[in-house]
């Protein structure tokens, strides 16, 4: 029951790896406009905790079908609070600067999410990262700084928020690593979930308003879009290689746009965009070549 083809039907072609992962990044972007319109109300945290909350049914749910009462168990619970630490500071982080920055600004910055992976994993995961792979990284920061303009009249200190969001994300997957191979991509998905629930729930009492009826329907969205995002993504992800669909991630600049221009009417500027292409051909760089790297690369 644990395989791939239980739950989907069979192989899939790349072709239908890429339609999947494509919807999953999305839904993550409905997620993620739905999370804008609600830091006009509430804290950051509030947003956090109600979406785990109504989030986890969904996910135990999936897990359960999918890998029966074993994959709820794990002997690296420690690791996992962990991963949960980063990943409610990312999501706190990200969704306070989400009240300030444009959609399709936010989001280009979040891609700088592998460029960090890759920086971060020779100091946390002792790999040997070579020259190629290094210009990469320093290609992907140019563009960061494209996008922030640090000094420049337009900065956003907001901005630096989203940044700190990419590097806690790529910090939650490098951290993944250290967590045994035979561990199931199911019970990482629940955990995922388990632990930031835990975390923001203890967080949320701080900053608590009892939440608007008309403004429930948002929350519950979230959770259900959040958690399609996940389950397509993971699943994509299991069907093509990562040079296939990860590629693909990219997407997400063109539905933040169209988001941003429908509902707040932003439109970014050439400079959100400049930066966000270095930074995209520089996470496809090194994705490919994380495909082909040898020991010494």
């Amino acid at each position: 029951m644990s395989t791939s083809s239980s739950l989907w039907g069979g192989t899939r072609s790349n072709g239908q790896a890429i339609a999947v992962m494509s919807a999953g990044i999305l839904c993550l972007v409905v997620n993620d406009a739905m999370a804008k319109w609600l830091t006009d109300f509430y804290s950051p945290l509030q947003i956090v905790f109600l979406r785990n909350l109504l989030a986890m049914p969904m996910i135990a749910g999936i897990v359960f079908a999918v890998g029966g009462r074993s994959a709820f168990l794990t002997p690296h619970l420690g690791l996992h609070a962990l991963r949960g630490l980063f990943l409610v500071g990312g999501a706190y982080a990200f969704f306070m600067a989400l009240s300030f920055l444009p959609l399709a600004e936010a989001t280009s910055l979040i891609f700088a999410a592998p460029i960090f992976i890759t920086a971060l994993s020779v100091p946390f995961l002792g790999e040997q990262v070579g020259w190629r792979r290094w210009t990469a990284v320093i290609v992907g920061f140019a563009g960061v700084l494209i996008v922030v303009r640090p000094g420049a009249a337009a900065f956003q200190p907001a901005s630096l928020l989203v940044v700190g969001t990419a590097a806690l994300y790529a910090l939650a997957m490098i951290s993944a690593r250290w967590i045994s191979r035979d561990e199931t991509v199911w019970t990482m998905m629940f955990h995922v979930v388990f632990f930031p629930l835990l975390i923001s729930a203890a967080l949320a009492p701080l900053a608590w308003q009892t939440p608007q009826m008309n403004h429930l329907p948002l929350f519950f969205g979230m959770a259900v879009f959040g958690t399609l995002g996940m389950t397509f993504i993971t699943q994509a992800f299991r069907m093509a290689p990562a040079a296939i669909v990860a590629p693909f991630d990219y997407t997400a600049l063109v539905w933040a746009s169209l988001f941003g221009w429908l509902i707040w009417g932003e439109m970014p500027g050439v400079w959100t965009y400049t930066g966000a292409a270095v930074i995209i051909a520089s996470g496809i760089y090194i994705v490919v070549r994380e495909t082909r790297k040898t020991p010494a690369l």
